[in-house]
């Protein structure tokens, strides 16, 4: 029997030009605003000089935090909570992608805790409140523009972490797909195997019962194999970019969960990976993905791969079972590839040296996955297999 609570409070302004409401909707919320960003790709394209005359046009105070980096790191958070204590901030604007806006997110939490903000990162103090925080998405992606939780990474102890809180939703995203227009090809890739992986993580579940959330989540599989190699080869065109954003939201908002009983796999393993080599998380979990896949397989599971098989990847459903399942992984490693990503971990500069020591910090608050829980060994494995 399927029981949940529905709540995903983050209000969406979808399209071409929705920047306009940016003022109103801060409004709502404060009028002393930490404006926060990564590399300097928002001042190339202009969006910056765009959100900065809005602020100025209604009387909206700004502070700025740029340089936040593709693996956000707990040094920048500590920055940002400096900046919001010393200016009386009361919202937050992330314009970026996932990592600004993960960033943002526990900056907003780390405001009201007056320890150390890796506690709430690292699980040792609960997050209690949390500024409110709003987005303009620049990279399809993380999905992070419309749900509560946030990853950061801490270089000093080689941790990356997930935490979470429903203060943490962002109160409104404006989503507009020309701002993806000059996202680069390798990061249009990566972005559209992190969208996947989202999606694979609660579509490969035993929950019975679950048929719409299965067949919604196969639909948005297709998407992404639909547009995700048109935005990479065309990267104005909208319709793609569009049904890329979108995806990225409803990947992991919530949606698909609802009524199951989920444990992640692959991006408890990734994490590893970005915490030690700082690697690009949909790459890791493009290489990881296929491994996991194949070490997964087996009689009690084959049934989820025939469905992943004949549904996403229109494989004929009269062969037999363990050959459209493994049909079905193969065609998951040629998309990634097809899409320029490296397939292997020697690819990206990672060898045998820390496998083990990763497989082990991986299960550190215990077996990944309720798909198939895996230990410590089985991480090891498929990191091997990964190689």
């Amino acid at each position: 029997m399927i029981n949940f609570n529905y709540n995903i409070p983050t209000r969406v302004f979808f399209g071409k030009d929705q920047i306009k409401v940016l003022a109103k909707e801060i409004k709502k919320y404060g009028s002393k605003v930490l404006l926060t960003y990564g590399g300097g790709s928002i001042k190339r394209t202009g969006i910056y000089d765009t959100v900065i005359q809005i602020l100025k046009d209604n009387n909206i105070s700004y502070w700025e935090l740029g340089g936040i980096e593709p693996n956000p790191r707990i040094t920048s958070v500590k920055e940002g909570v400096k900046i919001c204590r010393e200016n009386d901030i009361d919202f937050i604007l992330a314009v970026g992608g996932g990592s600004t806006i993960d960033c943002s997110k526990v900056i907003g939490a780390a405001f009201y805790y007056e320890g150390d903000p890796w506690d709430l990162v690292s699980g040792k103090s609960r997050i209690e409140n949390v500024l409110p925080v709003g987005t303009i998405l620049t990279l399809s992606a993380t999905g992070s523009e419309m749900d509560a939780g946030a990853v950061i990474s801490n270089l000093e102890t080689k941790e990356k972490l997930g935490c979470g809180h429903p203060g943490m939703f962002p109160k409104f995203s404006i989503l507009d797909p020309t701002y993806t227009f000059t996202v680069p090809a390798n990061q249009t890739a990566a972005g559209t195997a992190d969208i996947m992986s989202h999606i694979f993580e609660v579509y490969f579940n035993k929950t019975e019962g679950a048929y719409l959330q299965n067949r919604m989540a196969e639909a948005l599989l297709k998407t992404c194999i639909k547009y995700g190699p048109i935005a990479y080869k065309e990267p104005e065109n909208y319709e793609a970019r569009a049904n890329i954003m979108w995806a990225s939201s409803l990947a992991i908002n919530g949606l698909l969960t609802y009524g199951k009983e989920t444990n992640w796999s692959v991006h408890g393993m990734e994490h590893e990976l970005s915490a030690f080599y700082d690697i690009t998380h949909g790459v890791g979990l493009a290489i990881l993905t296929p491994s996991w896949m194949k070490h997964v397989l087996d009689d009690s599971t084959v049934n989820y791969f025939v469905d992943y098989g004949v549904n996403v990847w229109d494989l004929d459903k009269d062969g037999d079972k363990f050959e459209i399942a493994n049909a079905a992984i193969d065609k998951t490693r040629e998309f990634f590839t097809s899409l320029g990503i490296p397939s292997t971990l020697t690819e990206v500069g990672i060898n045998c040296e820390n496998l083990e020591i990763m497989a082990k910090a991986a299960v550190r608050r215990g077996s990944l996955g309720n798909f198939k829980p895996l230990k410590a060994e089985d991480v090891l494995s498929i990191f091997e297999a990964s190689l």
